[in-house]
């Protein structure tokens, strides 16, 4: 699995960190979690889409412990992103500012949940938290997300 997987892992972190050594270290990370979580791999998705989603958190999880560094701006902004409009793309401060200002017009509960994926926390911890099943935190997460990015379609802001 790490022979066929690792570089198609390792561009994907790159995209995500801008940094070729950062995205090294990931990469262990990444097939060392998924070493450690093959058991609840259920095979819904693709093993690459899954391993992408494994270094996607480990990088998330690398974030957070970087957090005086690290903006809520640049957090938001990567979120809601695809992980095709990545691609080149640099953070946009003016876009980030206008995605915390549409949230301010969610409910704590959707907002806080928002910040929770944003900050890399599973839909299960996200559940977990406010008592709800993980399907329905995934929903409110999609939902928002949506309704972000037609908002912003709506206004005219390109955002890829």
């Amino acid at each position: 699995m790490y022979e066929e997987y690792k570089q198609d892992v390792f561009k994907y972190l790159v995209t995500l960190t801008y940094d070729t050594s950062l995205s090294e270290d990931l990469v262990s990370e990444t097939f060392l979690g998924a070493l450690k979580s093959l058991y609840k791999f259920k095979g819904e998705c693709s093993i690459k889409t899954w391993l992408f989603s494994i270094a996607r958190n480990k990088w998330y999880e690398y974030l957070r412990k970087q957090k005086p560094t690290i903006s809520i701006d640049d957090l938001a902004y990567n979120y809601l992103l695809s992980e095709n409009d990545l691609d080149g793309s640099l953070i946009k401060k003016e876009l980030a500012s206008k995605i915390n200002t549409l949230l301010d017009n969610e409910s704590s509960r959707t907002k806080d949940i928002i910040f929770m994926r944003i900050e890399g926390y599973s839909y299960f911890e996200i559940g977990k938290k406010y008592n709800i099943s993980e399907g329905s935190a995934r929903v409110i997460d999609y939902r928002t997300k949506k309704k972000i990015k037609d908002t912003l379609m709506k206004e005219g802001v390109v955002y890829e």
